[in-house]
């Protein structure tokens, strides 16, 4: 009865998400503060004033919501912790100006950056050639090449764990073939530069894409924005789920040119034509109205995230440079697993990994200084690696 293609599917494994007890959550990359009070506000007021708006198909082309988000990149450069935030007003910083003002219709929305990514797959790799993807990467880029039969060319790290450019693009070459990658990369927590991108579109393939995936960029890392005034083959994949606090309300987006946004809007019509929610669209909307709060939220996550690399580097711990909301970190001999398990029973959820060359690490969601504080508790007092295997 199954066929052939559903029996080869090996699907994605998300972040814990418990059901016995409460824990504290530091292991999918949620942010540790409520939405904006005007999400809230705006949600509450559209079941208010218009109590059949649930009856109604939403605006099929969230028309609204594509208008705020352009909005909200023109006033932050794409980089909230880097944003220059006064009385509510927020310009970008001098790094991160965008040579071009981004427009609604250089925007897609979609029920969270996976269905962003899914259309994406669809609409521009093909089956008779490879994504080429860095090694260690997320992990729902192999799950959904898997879904739609496209073949992959995974391209190794370097020691350090950053991506090797020059790898990329012979591999890129060699098949013919669009690059997609994370950046800042997950789990590694390692960005690269603008430049480094701008090497990849210069020296990709003809005809081919070059697809950032910046889930993460609003904690420091080098927004690929700018270079959209440049290169028409360039698509850009964020989210609201991080860094705007609304990983429950599913809704990201994607940044392009319009042509490769005319493309995406094909796949959606073929697929459902009505993604965004009205709930979603309006909470969406009031976000990027009240971006000042995100600013500030994302540099507390960001003052966190380097206080705690801090104290891991004091204590032992191989913690990389973050560029995101979480650390990637280990301390030989420790086994991931055995530290994980370690840490779950004390109450909080970290993450580790099964796959071979990182199956070391862990990796640490930035919480609440509170929670950091109970995490650094656990960790000052962890038993040796040889107690923790028994």
């Amino acid at each position: 009865m199954l066929t052939q293609r559903l029996q080869n599917l090996q699907p994605y494994t998300p972040g814990e998400q418990p059901k016995d007890r409460p824990y504290i959550k530091l292991n999918a990359n949620e942010n540790p503060y409520p939405p904006s009070p005007q999400v809230t506000s705006a949600i509450n007021k559209l079941l208010t004033d218009n109590p059949m708006a649930p009856a109604l198909y939403p605006d099929p082309d969230s028309t609204v919501l594509r208008t705020a988000v352009a909005r909200m990149l023109n006033s932050t450069g794409g980089v909230l912790c880097r944003t220059i935030e006064k009385d509510g007003k927020c310009i970008p910083a001098s790094q991160d100006i965008l040579p071009q003002q981004i427009t609604a219709d250089m925007i897609f929305t979609g029920n969270g950056s996976d269905e962003v990514l899914s259309f994406l797959f669809y609409a521009f790799f093909e089956q008779d050639r490879p994504i080429v993807l860095p090694q260690f990467t997320y992990s729902f880029y192999p799950v959904y090449a898997s879904y739609y039969r496209i073949p992959l060319c995974t391209v190794p790290l370097l020691q350090d764990m950053q991506l090797n450019i020059p790898a990329l693009l012979d591999a890129a070459h060699r098949t013919h073939s669009s690059i997609i990658l994370a950046n800042p990369n997950a789990p590694t927590a390692l960005g690269i530069t603008r430049q480094q991108v701008r090497t990849l579109l210069n020296n990709c393939p003809p005809g081919q894409i070059v697809a950032v995936d910046e889930a993460y960029v609003d904690f420091g890392g080098e927004s690929c924005l700018p270079l959209l005034a440049e290169y028409d083959n360039l698509i850009i994949i964020r989210t609201f789920s991080k860094s705007f606090s609304l990983a429950g309300m599913r809704l990201g987006y994607a940044v392009a040119q319009p042509h490769l946004i005319q493309a995406l809007t094909t796949v959606k019509n073929s697929f459902n034509h009505f993604p965004c929610d009205v709930i979603a669209q309006t909470a969406g909307i009031a976000a990027c109205n009240d971006t000042a709060y995100y600013v500030q939220t994302a540099k507390r996550i960001v003052l966190t995230r380097n206080n705690f690399t801090t104290f891991l580097r004091s204590s032992g711990w191989q913690t990389f440079d973050s560029q995101t909301n979480f650390l990637f970190t280990c301390k030989p001999p420790y086994k991931g697993h055995a530290v994980y398990e370690y840490i779950k029973q004390k109450g909080i959820l970290i993450r580790h990994f099964a796959t071979d060359g990182i199956e070391n690490y862990i990796r640490i969601t930035i919480g609440t200084d509170s929670q950091m504080e109970q995490l650094q508790d656990c960790l000052k007092n962890i038993p040796s690696a040889d107690q923790l295997l028994l």
